[in-house]
């Protein structure tokens, strides 16, 4: 299999070899609260379906069972288990019982709006399933909107990585280093972009 040397490197290495199912194992373990690359491993898988690897409807399919199952995996830990462990250790335990009850207020009022918006911010996408279990988050709100966000997440990264990414790996062969330039100036106008969506998201959840 002859890959571009844009994105050569371990996760794309191991996702040629292991296939899908590696997709679905990272994915789930980052969002039940490891802290793996499982969005780094979504953007390679569909990169490699943009060349010809895997068909991208199975890579979005794949990354957002794993989204919905990690997170309802990281979800029953921390109702389960997790105010437990909390209180294994003093130090911790005389914070999380000042942290809790606000953290229950918090997610009772806001929860479902952080866990959708959770899965687009790196380190919400690896806690925010805990918090929501250890503040007892109802479930059947939790599933709702965490599959919201699971499935949006991963329809809108793999889309993107499946189109801009062969695009921006041609370009860089081709044009060197002013498609680099012209690159970054499109990743910035993206992520100012992703930004507004974002708080326009927010708002309209607030809302309803």
């Amino acid at each position: 299999m002859d890959l571009q040397p844009a994105y050569t490197g371990p996760v794309t290495h191991l996702l040629v070899t292991y296939g899908l199912v590696l997709l679905f194992a990272l994915v789930a373990m980052e969002s039940a609260g490891i802290p793996l690359p499982g969005e780094t491993a979504l953007v390679a898988a569909a990169v490699l379906a943009s060349q010809g690897h895997y068909s991208i409807v199975w890579v979005i399919v794949i990354a957002s069972a794993g989204a919905i199952v990690g997170d309802n995996i990281g979800y029953w830990i921390g109702r389960l288990g997790g105010r437990r462990l909390l209180e294994r250790w003093e130090p911790i335990a005389r914070y999380s019982r000042r942290a809790l009850p606000p953290a229950e207020r918090f997610f009772d009022k806001h929860g479902g709006k952080t866990v959708f918006i959770g899965r687009f911010v790196a380190v919400l996408r690896v806690t925010a399933a805990w918090l929501a279990g250890i503040s007892h988050m109802p479930w059947w709100r939790f599933i709702c909107w965490n599959a919201a966000g699971g499935i949006i997440w991963a329809t809108l990264v793999g889309t993107l990585a499946y189109y801009v990414g062969k695009a921006a790996a041609d370009a860089v062969s081709r044009y060197g280093l002013y498609a680099f330039g012209g690159l970054a100036v499109l990743g910035i106008a993206a992520f100012v972009g992703l930004h507004f969506w974002r708080r326009r998201i927010e708002r309209a959840v607030r809302e309803t």
